[in-house]
């Protein structure tokens, strides 16, 4: 795991406040990251850990990148920097992984500056788990920093957030984060590494602010999968589309941005409902298809849609059979739409 040294732009005052419990030498024994998905919680986090390892960090408060502990981390064998996280994707964090962790704080660092435990995501942490881990808060070893990152703060027990340090990453200035993925995007050009259909706008748009995420829409097709549902569920709109069938094809998709993605479509057909305009919209690229739209629907009807679809986000962590989830909320919206 190389950590490269440098700060993402916006970061710069959440640097700050982390190199200022250095230079007090008030370093958090556990430190809560939290912000929305795609602002960098994770590379913010490494470049904490890394300047708390390495033994000759610079002026600036960024590892050297030369000495044995950074060495060791560019190789990922640093015996003091330890990750947890879910050992299968869409899985937790276990309570025997949380076990595995108290017995390893037990012996000393083997280095002489800190060892420091990431642990991402900490929403992951089952009830167990979370109930052991308590236990590292409680009991806090020598020279251990624990860092714990997560994009959903309110999915953690009380108990452990009321022992941490808390930092927020909130998202940048729409005009400096375009002009961050226009240099970004002008670098890849230049190694003949970019989608050539990508547009910035539409993927931050989408990303709702989060340049990391937006990067990722404009490399990939996710702009172009957005539009393709959008498109079927417009169609169920207009009633050319059968509910059930879309559901059937949309449960093969990821389920999780695509709920978000209706439910920025129904928020936007709420704020058109009272004349917003288009670059106050979650999908200003959109604003004339859901213009016309929002003239003809019930408001009532949209709020009661979105209540569905906050609950369906709830359920997106259980063993939720997601085509029947997709099947109530088109039929919902088929006849939200059958009334007019």
């Amino acid at each position: 795991m190389t950590v490269p040294n440098r700060l993402l732009p916006w970061q710069q005052h959440q640097w700050e406040h982390l190199c200022s419990y250095i230079a007090q030498e008030r370093i958090p024994q556990a430190l809560l990251i939290t912000g929305n998905k795609g602002l960098g919680k994770r590379q913010l986090a490494n470049q904490f850990a890394v300047a708390l390892l390495c033994a000759t960090p610079q002026a600036n408060g960024m590892a050297c990148g030369v000495c044995s502990s950074c060495l060791l981390v560019n190789a990922e064998t640093h015996p003091d920097f330890i990750h947890v996280q879910p050992e299968e994707p869409g899985k937790g964090i276990t309570i025997g992984q949380t076990r595995s962790l108290i017995t390893r704080l037990t012996l000393k660092p083997q280095f002489d500056t800190y060892r420091v435990v990431v642990i991402n995501p900490a929403d992951k942490m089952n009830n167990a788990a979370a109930n052991a881990f308590l236990k590292c808060l409680e009991e806090p070893t020598e020279r251990t920093v624990i860092i714990l990152i997560t994009e959903k703060p309110t999915k953690l027990p009380a108990t452990i957030i009321s022992r941490c340090q808390k930092l927020a990453i909130t998202t940048p200035d729409t005009g400096a984060t375009l002009a961050w993925l226009e240099k970004i995007f002008l670098e890849k050009t230049l190694q003949g590494d970019t989608n050539p259909n990508m547009t910035l706008p539409g993927s931050l748009a989408l990303a709702q602010g989060a340049p990391l995420l937006a990067l990722d829409y404009a490399n990939d097709e996710t702009l172009t999968l957005r539009n393709e549902c959008f498109n079927a569920w417009m169609a169920i709109a207009k009633q050319l589309k059968s509910p059930v069938i879309i559901a059937e094809d949309w449960h093969k998709l990821p389920a999780s941005p695509l709920i978000l993605w209706i439910t920025s479509w129904i928020i936007d057909l709420i704020k058109c409902f009272y004349h917003t305009n288009a670059e106050n919209l979650y999908n200003p690229d959109l604003s004339e298809p859901l213009q016309e739209l929002s003239q003809r629907l019930e408001l009532k009807g949209l709020y009661k849609l979105y209540d569905l679809l906050l609950a369906g986000r709830q359920r997106l962590d259980t063993q939720i059979n997601k085509q029947l989830l997709f099947e109530e909320i088109l039929i919902q919206w088929h006849e939200l739409n059958r009334s007019k």
